[in-house]
């Protein structure tokens, strides 16, 4: 689930630009990108997307330039009409409108955030200061715990609270809501930025600890040089004991069940009953822990850890999650390090696009039930359907005949298609934020309440029954997400836009674009993680050993073939960490061909601009991957982000025949793999 804060700071929203890859008045490929220079053989990315990339200059506000981020410049602005028309409704207190209006009003007083933000956060660093012993310590501790993880969709997985716990269907007991409690502490983007030893990183751990300093100065503390020696330190002992995001995925790994009784024995160090009575959890029996050598060590540093060191560990973190309704100094000094520093970016968008990310992550569904009631078609809708249907079918093909795949394991993979839940657009039931007051002048009192009603919403579940067709993003979310615990798939509204979906666009395109991405989520359901969920959500191998045996040697050689890409000389992709989503592209690629095949019934597929349909197809897909990043954000995202970055994913296609026939790749040529060589999975 997001983070209602960090979406205030991080400023999401994106602004437009004069050059996009979704130019209105173009309904197909984009011929103006290629760099037909290139050799489709040589380098298909920039073949597709050279002359865009050569052309494009990222705006100082952005940290990169995306297919997903340029759709949701359009997104947005949709976004942001919603909210200024909310805004000059006068609508009813307490109504969703007005939330909307006055959450927008609180964010955009940046005079009243001055004037009260700092008055606002006192009561809680007092709270901090008071701390005198390890049980006031554990119930500080607990009092932090937010549910702002999702361990199979790597949304917000690192969270800088001690930890983190994630609500949803038990790994067990896929019928009903379970806590999981997750590793966390770290505020850096991930343990290698604590760990590497690199002139790079050791640059940026000296920038964070001037940082920290800063924070604390404008928070008014002194010595804020030596308590962020301590806090760095603190978190370096943290680092050290993560579990990687490539060792995460094993769920058999992750699947423990300990007692609440369990904590003390298997994890001493932490007063766990001060810690869950904190926390709200004190009645809670049991727990799925994901990691838990990083809790067993983490509790054991919060005993051997000095009481002063975590009151300035948990006052810099308050300070630092808040900072945006604290004053405009923090939010400068927090932008200066995590915008400029770790990603790049050399200003901040502008305050009203900051707005509207903050009220689009704090009140999603209020503002998406308005999105998707304007504009998601039934017509869209309808063409979406048949393209799903289409690929579901192709997918039943595909499993039917596996030569490799024995009738038992065979037949619940059938089962899991079967039972897939398929949501498309938006929602069939829309949350409500009942109960959760908004205050025009009290932003700092708008994101601490929302973050305790977030928390308490998603306690609330536990132990209910499993709502199957629930839906994790908002319709106005440019993304798409597979629900392994509950065997389904959500497709968001926005995402059916160029250049992924253009109802006037060839079907080729169409195909090779969001076709793609919904068998890429179809194929979720059978990755390296998706394969460890049975039928009805459950963790069980339901495989013979043979046929694991088959999928793991298939899947290593694909993890290979990634470890082999560098964007940097100094800086491998990790193939095991971008595995799950490297399978998933190869069978979406691969099942959105079939398809679109099927689709056309025999016929010939129309030329057009001097393209057969197959170049098409596969020039849609490595367009709808294109993009352009600053070097910190494309670094940051290669050891950070389960997913390739968008030049590699296009390079799936050389597994595919189809691709080496559509475009005459040779022997010799860079992307030239032999057929035996070409990895073949689903």
């Amino acid at each position: 689930m997001k983070s209602v804060l960090l979406l205030g700071c991080s400023a999401l929203l994106l602004s437009p630009v004069a050059l996009t890859l979704s130019a209105q008045d173009v309904h197909g490929v984009h011929a103006s990108s290629m760099d037909k220079t290139v050799q489709p053989g040589d380098n298909f990315y920039r073949y597709a997307n050279g002359t865009w990339i050569a052309k494009t200059e990222i705006p100082a506000d952005r940290t990169s330039l995306s297919g997903f981020s340029l759709l949701a410049d359009v997104v947005n602005k949709r976004v942001a009409g919603i909210i200024e028309e909310a805004a000059k409704a006068n609508a009813a207190p307490g109504t969703e409108k007005r939330k909307i209006a006055d959450l927008y009003a609180s964010y955009m007083d940046e005079q009243a955030i001055d004037a009260h933000g700092m008055a606002a956060l006192k009561p809680h660093l007092k709270e901090i200061a008071a701390i005198g012993n390890q049980k006031e310590l554990a119930a500080a501790l607990g009092h932090t715990l937010r549910a702002d993880t999702d361990a199979l969709n790597n949304t917000n997985f690192h969270t800088p609270n001690l930890f983190g716990i994630w609500i949803a269907p038990g790994f067990n007991d896929p019928d009903h809501y379970t806590p999981y409690l997750m590793q966390g502490g770290l505020q850096l983007p991930d343990r290698a930025y604590y760990l590497t030893d690199s002139e790079r990183m050791k640059t940026i751990r000296e920038k964070y600890v001037q940082h920290i300093s800063a924070m604390l100065k404008l928070a008014g503390y002194d010595n804020t040089d030596k308590r962020a020696e301590g806090i760095l330190a603190l978190e370096h002992s943290i680092a050290e004991h993560h579990l990687s995001l490539a060792e995460d995925e094993n769920i058999a790994k992750a699947n423990n069940v300990w007692q609440k009784t369990d904590f003390a024995k298997n994890a001493p160090g932490l007063d766990w009953d001060a810690y869950f009575t904190a926390a709200d959890l004190a009645q809670q029996p049991d727990f799925i822990v994901w990691q838990p050598t990083a809790v067993t060590a983490e509790a054991a540093i919060v005993a051997a850890t000095p009481i002063d060191t975590w009151k300035d560990y948990l006052a810099f973190h308050l300070i630092e999650q808040y900072s945006v309704a604290i004053s405009t100094s923090l939010a400068d000094e927090r932008f200066n390090f995590a915008g400029k520093i770790l990603t790049g970016a050399q200003q901040q968008r502008p305050r009203e696009q900051r707005a509207v990310a903050l009220v689009n992550g704090v009140l999603g569904d209020a503002v998406g039930q308005l999105y998707a009631a304007r504009y998601f078609t039934p017509a869209d809708k309808a063409k979406v359907e048949e393209m799903v249907h289409n690929l579901l079918t192709t997918f039943h093909a595909r499993l039917e005949n596996l030569t490799w795949m024995t009738p038992g394991t065979k037949a619940e993979a059938l089962r899991k298609l079967g039972t897939l839940q398929v949501s498309i657009g938006y929602t069939d039931h829309w949350r409500s934020y009942e109960g959760l007051n908004i205050e025009p002048g009290d932003l700092f009192g708008n994101l601490w309440r929302a973050s305790l009603f977030d928390y308490h919403y998603s306690l609330a579940r536990i132990g209910k029954p499993t709502d199957r067709k629930e839906w994790t993003m908002t319709p106005q979310t440019v993304n798409a997400v597979n629900l392994p615990l509950d065997n389904g798939l959500n497709f968001p509204a926005a995402i059916f836009g160029p250049p992924f979906f253009d109802p006037k666009a060839p079907d080729a395109v169409n195909y090779g674009a969001i076709g793609t991405v919904i068998g890429h989520e179809i194929s979720h359901t059978f990755d390296s993680e998706g394969a460890a969920f049975d039928s009805q959500g459950k963790v069980r191998n339901w495989w013979t050993d043979a046929d694991r045996a088959h999928f793991d040697a298939s899947i290593e050689a694909l993890a290979k073939q990634y470890d082999t890409y560098a964007p940097f000389p100094d800086l491998h992709l990790n193939g095991h960490q971008t595995l799950g989503e490297n399978i998933a592209d190869l069978a979406g690629i691969t099942a959105s061909y079939d398809a679109w095949k099927t689709s056309l019934h025999g016929k010939p597929a129309p030329v057009v601009g001097g393209l057969t349909g197959d170049q098409q197809f596969f020039i849609g897909y490595a367009q709808s991957e294109g993009g352009k990043a600053r070097e910190a954000a494309l670094r940051q995202q290669v050891l950070t982000d389960p997913h390739s970055p968008g030049e590699f994913r296009a390079d799936t296609v050389r597994n595919l025949d189809a691709w080496y026939a559509a475009f005459d790749v040779k022997p010799g040529q860079s992307l030239y793999l032999a057929p035996a060589d070409r990895v073949h999975i689903w």
